[in-house]
């Protein structure tokens, strides 16, 4: 599944807070993320309500701004697989578009999770439009 959505601040203040891969849950999702704790390449994201995301995090990438990230432990809905990516583009003076693409199995849990990207994503424009 691919959620794009527009951002009002600049590629460069959208991708830092992207790219932030250990704050989560100060930059991207506050208040859906508590905590966010890295070991190497992998990332730990504690919920609200106290659920432990284990991911991957393959590629952060400046030149391209673009995150790719796996789930590997505690998908919500549990999913054989999960990998997404984000990358951003100029959208404009002072905008920025957002590309999250999203691919997940089995394939009849995929309107679930997509709710949960659209809901995602308007969190994440809000909290990436902030001036941090």
């Amino acid at each position: 599944m691919r959620q794009s959505f527009t951002v009002d601040a600049h590629p460069k203040q959208v991708w830092a807070g992207l790219r932030d891969v250990g704050a989560v849950h100060e930059r991207l999702i506050p208040g859906y993320v508590t905590a966010t704790r890295i070991d190497g390449s992998h990332r730990y994201l504690t919920m609200a309500d106290g659920w432990v995301v284990h991911e991957l995090v393959v590629t952060v990438d400046d030149d391209a701004r673009r995150l790719a990230y796996a789930v590997v432990e505690g998908s919500r809905p549990e999913l054989e697989h999960h990998h997404a990516s984000f990358q951003v583009f100029d959208d404009g003076p002072g905008t920025s578009l957002v590309v999250w693409t999203t691919d997940v199995l089995p394939d009849e849990l995929a309107p679930e999770v997509r709710l949960r990207v659209e809901r995602g994503s308007q969190v994440m424009a809000r909290a990436l439009a902030r001036k941090s």
